[in-house]
C-alpha cells in the first residue's frame, strides 16, 4: 500500500484533473457520506485553490445516521469547505421503487441535484473509485447488459464528476488513514448484490485470474462507453432516413407520439446494433416505459424485419403495438386511433 503522503498526492492530482475545466470561482459540491472514499475526495478538493462545498445526505436508514452525517459535516467544515449542508431524505420502499439500493440512490441523487440547483453549483463530485467501476461492470455483465450499460460510470457526466474513478480503492483509503472515517455496515451486508461482489466475487476472480482483474474490468467499461457513444451517434444520424411519418415527434426520439412509421428496407440495410437502437427509441417514444423495454422485446420487434414470416402485431409494455404492413413497421401507442392491417 502507498504511504499516506503519496496517496494524498495521487488523490489530489486526480481531483485537480477531474475539475480542471470548471472555473475556480464556480462552486463544486462534494457528495460526502462520511466514509473513506468521500472524505478522501473532500479533503483533496479542500487543498485546491477553488470554491468547494459539501452535501451530506442522511438516508435515515440506520440508527445514529444523523450523528454520522454531523461528524462528516464537521470534518468538511474543518477542511474549509463552504457551504456544508446536511440533507435528510426519506427513502421510498415497497413496490415500484426497486430494491433498497436503487431507492436509496434515487433519493440521494434527487437531494444532490436539488442542492446543486439551489447553490448554482457547476458540478457535484462523487467518490466512486476504480474498484466501484469494476463491481458495476461485473454486476451488469451478470445481467446480460449491452455496451451502454457495461460502459458503467463516466468520469465526466454532465453535472456529475467522478475524479477518483481511475484510482484504486486502496490508494483512496490510504489518503485518509489519519482521520476518523465511518464504516458503513451495509458494506458488509451480503443481502446486497454489490456487497457479495465486493467481498466474494471479485476477490475470487483476483485469486483465479490475477491482480489485474479490477483494472481490466474498468478498462473494458471505458472502451465500451466509447463504442456505445459512437453507435448512438450513428443511430441518431440514421434516424431521419428510416422514419417515414411521425406525429408530434422530434428527431431526438425523446418526445412522446401516437405513432411512428419506419421504412423496412432502410432498417434492413443498417447493422443490427444500429437497427435495435432505433427500434428501442421508437418503442419508448410511443409510450413503452424505458426500464420495461427489455432486450427480448426489442429482439421480437427486430424479428419483424430480419426474420419476417407473417407474424401478427406485437403487444408491448405501455400499451404499445408494433406491426409490419406494406413494407413498413408501425409502432403505435395505446391511444393511436388508426386501425392497423396485417401484411400478407
Amino acid at each position: 500500500m502507498n504511504e499516506p503522503n503519496s496517496a494524498q498526492q495521487q488523490v489530489r492530482r486526480a481531483v485537480r484533473r477531474g475539475l480542471r475545466d470548471i472555473p475556480a470561482e464556480r462552486l463544486v459540491l462534494i457528495a460526502c457520506s462520511g466514509g473513506p472514499d468521500s472524505l478522501a475526495l473532500a479533503r483533496a478538493a479542500s487543498g485546491l485553490d477553488r470554491r468547494v462545498g459539501a452535501v451530506i445526505v442522511d438516508h435515515q436508514l440506520q440508527a445514529g445516521s444523523a450523528v454520522v452525517a454531523d461528524r462528516a459535516a464537521a470534518a468538511c467544515r474543518e477542511w474549509g469547505l463552504d457551504p456544508v449542508e446536511v440533507c435528510p431524505v426519506t427513502v421510498a420502499v415497497g413496490p415500484g421503487h426497486g430494491g433498497p439500493e436503487a431507492a436509496a440512490r434515487h433519493a440521494r441523487r434527487a437531494a444532490l441535484l436539488e442542492a446543486a440547483q439551489r447553490t448554482d453549483a457547476a458540478a457535484v463530485a462523487l467518490a466512486h473509485t476504480r474498484d466501484d467501476q469494476a463491481e458495476t461492470v461485473l454486476l451488469r455483465l451478470a445481467r446480460g447488459s449491452g455496451a451502454r450499460s457495461l460502459g458503467a460510470m463516466a468520469e465526466f457526466d454532465g453535472l456529475w464528476r467522478r475524479p477518483l474513478l481511475h484510482l484504486p480503492r486502496s490508494v483512496v483509503h490510504a489518503s485518509v488513514n489519519d482521520v476518523y472515517v465511518w464504516a458503513d455496515p451495509h458494506n458488509q451486508d451480503t443481502r446486497f448484490a454489490r456487497t457479495r461482489v465486493r467481498l466474494h466475487a471479485l476477490p475470487e476472480l483476483t485469486r483465479a485470474l490475477g491482480s489485474g482483474v479490477v483494472t481490466g474490468l474498468a478498462r473494458s467499461a471505458e472502451l465500451l462507453r466509447d463504442d456505445a457513444d459512437a453507435l448512438d451517434d450513428y443511430a441518431k444520424t440514421a434516424w431521419p432516413q428510416c422514419v417515414l411519418t411521425e406525429e408530434d415527434f422530434d428527431l431526438t426520439g425523446e418526445t412522446a407520439c401516437a405513432a411512428i412509421t419506419l421504412d423496412i428496407e432502410a432498417l434492413t440495410n443498417l447493422p443490427r446494433a444500429i437497427r435495435t437502437r432505433l427500434l428501442r427509441r421508437a418503442l419508448i417514444a410511443a409510450g413503452s416505459p424505458g426500464p420495461a423495454t427489455t432486450f427480448d422485446q426489442v429482439r421480437a420487434v427486430e424479428a419483424l424485419i430480419s426474420d419476417w414470416h407473417g407474424q401478427g402485431p406485437l403487444d408491448l409494455p405501455g400499451g404499445v403495438k408494433a406491426q409490419r404492413a406494406c413494407g413498413r413497421l408501425r409502432v403505435s401507442s395505446a391511444d393511436d386511433p388508426r386501425e392497423q392491417t396485417r401484411e400478407d
